[in-house]
């Protein structure tokens, strides 16, 4: 009720299970989709992978919605390709604007939960982190710095001073570099190896 009474969303499918879900997402090709960790027949974790997990082709936007507040479903589903997690008591507002914020190419975790996220990855890790396939530019190490803090797309470009097209011009390279599928492997990255702190 509450996406259908979006001017810009109209849901396409539902699901009565995680294996329906994902072949609803396969045919239908959804601009994102929302899922539970608990579901019946294939849970929320292994739908996030079927559907954006490392291998799959042409990986879709995926944002978790869970009543469990629990850290390994977090770090599992932002490491399944998840782009989103949301607490279901985060309220409508917050789901709409971690949709939309999916559909732009962005990610949105809930904010009680970012905290404990960036407090486990702002740990360096003891091998530093994997290192990138190719060094990033300084400007590249601005943009990931950013993006590790949780800015947007538009937002980059404004403390940068640089146009959109040029942000994910730089996301593209800096994803191909890294090897990462979304904007929330290179904030993990970030995090991870202590660009970030």
């Amino acid at each position: 009720m509450i996406l259908d009474a979006q001017q810009d969303m109209e849901v396409v499918a539902t699901a009565a299970n995680g294996a329906e879900a994902v072949e609803h997402a396969r045919r239908l090709r959804p601009d994102v989709c929302l899922l539970d960790i608990r579901m019946p027949l294939l849970d929320g974790l292994e739908a996030t992978r079927a559907l954006a997990g490392p291998g799959v082709a042409d990986p879709m936007r995926v944002v978790i919605v869970t009543t469990f507040d629990l850290d390994e479903y977090v770090y599992g589903a932002l490491r399944a390709g998840a782009t989103g997690f949301l607490l279901k008591d985060s309220g409508p507002t917050l789901l709409i604007e971690a949709i939309r914020a999916a559909a732009a190419g962005d990610a949105l975790v809930s904010p009680s939960v970012t905290v404990r996220l960036l407090s486990h990855l702002a740990r360096p890790r003891s091998d530093g982190g994997r290192p990138p396939a190719e060094p990033l530019t300084e400007r590249e190490l601005d943009v990931v710095r950013l993006v590790a803090r949780g800015r947007t797309n538009q937002e980059v470009a404004a403390e940068l001073f640089v146009s959109l097209s040029t942000i994910k011009t730089h996301l593209g390279s800096i994803q191909a570099k890294l090897g990462a599928r979304n904007r929330v492997e290179i904030a993990a990255w970030a995090w991870e190896s202590g660009v970030v702190g």
